[in-house]
């Protein structure tokens, strides 16, 4: 056990940033769990910080299928008619949920999508 543990050990400490961002994207879904900050190694080598970052969510244009996002919107934050429809037509100028993981603004992004919306996330 304690060389399966040293062999990926080895091959982590290799990785580049980008590499172990993946890598802990993959293990995130993989295993359906979230990543923390991880602590920076003092001498700040290939194994840098790899920190879970958060996104925002716009709808910049409702389409021409405006029901069907208001609906999604809705549905996705819970807010009422008049606050999602506005939401809808407030053209990116504010986000439809902020600070959110990368996985769940895919998720409602795709949704938004789905329902005929122009969706930026950021």
């Amino acid at each position: 056990m304690a060389d399966n543990v040293t062999s990926v050990f080895d091959l982590i400490s290799k990785l580049t940033v980008l590499e172990l961002n993946e890598l802990r994207k993959k293990i995130e879904v993989e295993f359906d769990v979230q990543a923390t900050v991880a602590a920076a190694p003092a001498g700040g080598g290939a194994a840098a910080a790899v920190e879970s970052s958060t996104v925002s969510v716009f709808v910049m244009d409702p389409g021409a299928s405006k029901i069907e996002v208001i609906k999604a919107i809705r549905e996705l934050t819970g807010l009422g008619l008049k606050e999602a429809k506005e939401m809808a037509e407030s053209k990116g100028a504010t986000p439809l949920k902020a600070d959110i993981e990368q996985a769940e603004a895919d998720q409602m992004a795709e949704k938004l999508k789905a329902a005929g919306a122009v969706v930026e996330v950021k």
